[in-house]
């Protein structure tokens, strides 16, 4: 399950890692933690608990990894159920008595920070996957969220950021500025498929410049500008074929935009695919046109498949080879893609031009458990 990392000296002892997380399903987060614990040298030993059940918690169990169910965690908030979460996850570290504990997600890191605390857990690890209070929801709930993030990094005895917008933020809060660490996602590069290989697999056969976006189908992945870009591209004849590889509720929507913009030979939805970033290699450009985003795993992936990205200022990362512009924009976005599909020679992609190397991030990660060695409670 775990293995030696060259730079990482094990600890002196055995050492738990308790990782909490709210939900067990699909998302950055689920990758962070998954990555993390299948990935951790030997001497440390990790358990996730988490409240609903999904993906990640079935993807633990075929690798081997020990994991504690705690129902009455959701994300929703819920007065009564809350109360129950905590006195849950406080039970949970009564039992595991984890030598650190790892926060992931604001509701279950909230919960998770104070009952650790509580507990005496030596070490308080903190990952904020975007800071919650940056939603463009009333100032009330940017409030309560704003107090909610800065009580559990205060609470925490390190808070990771993984971009440099929320470091920012981060370094701003008082008592708790000090605590923030910057460290950056890092991936094992998918086993790309060879072009040829990845575009038949997907039954594509234009020789058309392909442009592809990977993403579930909501509001948020911006895909309605998308298309309209695709369609400007339409009308000023440059040729180019667009690619949705996922699912969700704005499928119908989106055909039925393309059918309105005369672009439905030009928009294709593949559908959910298995290990999509396996077959970046068939595509030329990589278009994320997000309204809110984060720090999505699928850019690392494109980039680490040569290609060419075009998304928005919603993305908290900084990536050579992406090409930022205002969310909501068709315009703006059919100008990027008509430069990119003309500057890229087709068969282009498939040499990484960025790094961002799993180990690296393990490595920045596990050196804040080891604090635990010489930094007791602060």
């Amino acid at each position: 399950m775990a293995r030696n990392k060259e730079g990482m000296p094990p600890p002196d002892k055995v050492r738990t890692v308790l990782y909490l997380i709210t939900k067990a399903t699909v998302g950055g987060a689920q990758r962070y933690v998954f990555d993390i614990v299948t990935h951790l040298p030997a001497g440390y030993e990790p358990v996730v608990a988490f409240g609903v059940r999904g993906k990640l918690a079935q993807d633990l169990a075929h690798a081997g990894i020990e994991t504690r169910e705690l129902p009455r965690l959701g994300r929703d908030i819920a007065l009564l159920d809350d109360i129950g979460s905590f006195f849950a996850i406080w039970k949970c570290l009564r039992t595991e008595r984890p030598d650190v504990v790892h926060l992931n997600s604001s509701k279950a890191a909230a919960l998770g920070a104070l009952a650790a605390r509580l507990s005496g857990v030596p070490r308080i690890v903190f990952t904020v996957h975007g800071w919650p209070f940056k939603e463009a929801r009333n100032p009330l709930w940017r409030a309560f969220t704003y107090l909610a993030s800065w009580l559990t990094s205060v609470m925490s005895h390190a808070t990771i950021v993984v971009s440099r917008a929320d470091e920012a933020r981060g370094k701003r809060m008082w008592l708790a500025g000090k605590k923030m660490h910057y460290v950056p996602l890092g991936i094992e590069p998918p086993a790309f498929l060879p072009r040829k290989e990845a575009a038949a697999s997907l039954a594509i056969t234009t020789t058309r410049p392909r442009i592809v976006t990977i993403a579930e189908l909501t509001p948020n992945k911006g895909l309605r500008y998308a298309v309209e870009a695709v369609g400007t591209l339409a009308d000023r004849r440059v040729d180019a074929e667009y690619f949705i590889i996922g699912e969700g509720e704005e499928r119908q929507r989106l055909e039925g935009l393309a059918d309105e913009r005369g672009v439905k030979d030009r928009v294709h939805f593949l559908g959910f695919v298995q290990d999509a970033a396996k077959y970046l290699p068939a595509f030329d450009v990589f278009l994320l046109p997000s309204l809110k985003e984060g720090v999505p795993y699928v850019l690392l992936e494109a980039a680490a498949a040569g290609l060419p990205i075009v998304t928005t200022t919603a993305v908290d990362m900084e990536i050579a080879s992406a090409r930022k512009l205002p969310p909501a924009d068709p315009h703006a976005l059919s100008d990027a893609l008509a430069h990119a599909v003309g500057r890229t020679p087709i068969h282009a992609a498939g040499t990484s031009k960025d790094s961002f190397p799993l180990d690296a991030m393990l490595g920045e990660t596990i050196a804040l458990y080891q604090s635990a060695d010489s930094c007791r409670v602060a």
